[in-house]
């Protein structure tokens, strides 16, 4: 009798498509990456069923625990067909800790879920290498996270990425918009590209109407090709808000994704407010007007689905706007006046 693991017709995980071997590999080389985003509060190291934070070493004094998840979305379709793996990491980071600030909050530590049709090391250590540079850029610790293959359910080189960021605030700091007035000003913060929204239609007019290949020129002219447009990673604007929220009064915040500046900046104000904005206040990066071109996209719908070149929008009382300029200025920020905060119903209107 031939006992099981014994044999050539014996079953395996591995013929199921599982390879338990490649995992290990590929968490040998994600370790020193983790490691390399610890704050003083992480307890333990990498490989526990669980990551520990010590709260109570971070100096806050009656801390509010935020919490923000979030993807990165049809842009890892990209990533998969380019082969371009070690930036999007980037953007999973960015998403969730810019979502934190929005309450105030500084980002204190990040989980990872990826999962894979089939697990090589070599991609997990690119995609893996990304996040790490986020976290470490967000000032936020790497400290769990889990790889789950999925062999018949996904296609060899498919992929996910989800990430989960928690962050604190002082209980009498939260930003909840309320504190927003007529008069205040709105500062936006530059993106130079679409960071991690609208790609099912970014796709779509790139290859389904236009029909462009990704190693195309981005434009007539242009020094860089679509996918570099397109991969682009997002910036990551939550170290420099936290540093402008502690130098000065700011009533608001909004994370400009899915629903662009109309989507977006509505989610803080007081339904007694319109947000009044200027387009002609900053400069809409060549991207996304060669998108809008491919298929002749309205202006409104340009404005629901991208950042059309402002990923974060701040509200401030006039006397702190040079302020809160210069500091995100001096953190490589670069913002500008974009409009300001009237009496309304909590509409935001898109001017000239």
């Amino acid at each position: 009798m031939t006992s099981v693991g014994e044999g050539g017709s014996s079953e395996s995980y591995r013929a199921a498509g599982v390879d338990l071997d490649a995992g290990e590999e590929a968490v040998r080389r994600i370790g020193p990456l983790v490691r390399g985003t610890y704050r003083p509060e992480v307890i333990g190291d990498i490989g526990g069923f669980g990551g520990l934070f010590d709260i109570g070493r971070s100096g806050y004094r009656d801390p509010l625990l935020v919490s923000a998840t979030d993807g990165v979305g049809t842009k890892a379709e990209i990533a998969r067909q380019t082969g371009r793996l070690d930036t999007i990491g980037r953007d999973l980071v960015a998403m969730c800790v810019d979502d934190l600030v929005c309450a105030g909050a500084a980002p204190l530590f990040f989980l990872d879920y990826l999962a894979v049709g089939r697990l090589d090391p070599d991609a997990v250590e690119g995609l893996v290498s990304g996040i790490a540079a986020g976290c470490a850029e967000a000032e936020c610790a790497l400290i769990g996270g889990e790889m789950a293959e999925h062999p018949g359910v996904m296609a060899t080189d498919q992929f996910d990425l989800v990430g989960f960021a928690v962050g604190a605030v002082e209980r009498d700091a939260v930003l909840d918009g309320s504190a927003a007035v007529v008069g205040d000003v709105l500062v936006g913060i530059e993106s130079p590209n679409l960071r991690s929204n609208g790609f099912s239609l970014a796709r779509r007019l790139v290859f389904d109407v236009a029909g462009r290949d990704l190693n195309d020129p981005a434009w007539d002219g242009a020094g860089t090709t679509l996918t570099d447009e397109l991969l682009a990673p997002s910036v990551i604007y939550a170290p420099a808000v936290v540093a402008a929220l502690a130098d000065h009064e700011v009533h608001a915040v909004a994370h400009v994704t899915g629903g662009g500046l109309p989507g977006n900046l509505s989610r803080v104000m007081d339904d007694k407010l319109d947000a009044v904005v200027r387009r002609s206040t900053w400069e809409v990066p060549r991207i996304f007007r060669e998108l809008q071109a491919m298929g002749d996209v309205s202006d409104n719908e340009m404005d629901r689905v991208f950042n059309m070149g402002l990923g974060m929008v701040l509200v401030v009382p006039g006397i702190d706007v040079d302020g809160v300029v210069a500091t995100l200025a001096a953190h490589d920020r670069s913002a500008r006046v974009i409009g300001e905060l009237v009496t309304g119903s909590g509409q935001v209107r898109m001017e000239p």
